[in-house]
């Protein structure tokens, strides 16, 4: 099963297609969940627990026959991930749907690196640059995104600049902008726009590709897209 958060769901869909696009041509049949779900941490981040309880009864609610099926469910936005993997299990201690659901979620990548061979993700050509989202280090697993790019053979780099300064809604606060731009400023923007023109600019998280595009004008792209192209290419070259 697809989630199919807020950010890509709405704003940039084209990054869901390109991940269903994936699943399907290695065999997978993709599902998505029958209603509008959000994982809750827009409210939690301002303190609004009791809100985003709701919203989390509704989703244990909603993919409980998936759960009771054993059904990977696949994320795209490493912060909703993350709350499945971490803040959920905490807001509902000791529920069995809330840590089976915790343990059945993996990031894009990690399932990719768990469940499929490795000549069956492609070949892409070129160089990338690698901004990996904060909650990605902090609670999923980053090696999965390495290892993934290793198997497709592409020249890359996971830039060391830590935080991008957007942090969900922190960089669009009037009174903490400066802050942020002084965060994306100290390394990452730097590098962005020092890289190639032909390079590509790798980002997952919404956050950071908001940030990287609305401050460089770089185009960016999810590793969904990059690995859409890949697997393409190889399905053609068959």
């Amino acid at each position: 099963m697809l989630w199919p958060d807020t950010f890509n769901n709405y704003f940039r869909p084209q990054t869901a297609i390109a991940a269903t696009e994936v699943l399907e041509a290695l065999g997978y049949t993709v599902t998505i969940p029958d209603r509008i779900l959000c994982c809750g941490r827009p409210l939690y981040d301002w303190g609004m627990l009791d809100r985003a309880k709701t919203l989390w009864e509704r989703t244990l609610v909603t993919l409980a026959p998936a759960m009771k099926d054993g059904m990977p469910i696949v994320g795209l936005e490493p912060a909703c991930v993350s709350a499945f993997r971490d803040e959920l299990p905490n807001l509902f201690l000791g529920n069995e749907h809330a840590e089976r659901l915790s343990h059945q979620t993996l990031f894009f990548t990690e399932f990719l690196d768990r469940h499929v061979p490795h000549e069956q993700l492609g070949h892409a050509w070129g160089t990338a640059l690698v901004q990996l989202h904060c909650h990605h280090h902090a609670v999923l697993e980053p090696d999965a995104e390495q290892h993934v790019l290793d198997r497709l053979g592409i020249e890359y780099e996971v830039m060391k600049s830590g935080c991008c300064g957007m942090a969900g809604a922190f960089g669009f606060e009037r009174d903490k902008y400066d802050v942020s731009i002084a965060a994306a400023e100290r390394a990452m923007m730097p590098m962005i726009r020092n890289a190639a023109s032909g390079a590509v600019i790798l980002a997952d998280g919404f956050s950071c590709r908001e940030q990287i595009e609305q401050c460089t004008g770089r185009r960016t792209k999810h590793i969904a897209e990059l690995l859409a192209s890949a697997v393409s290419t190889t399905g053609a070259a068959r």
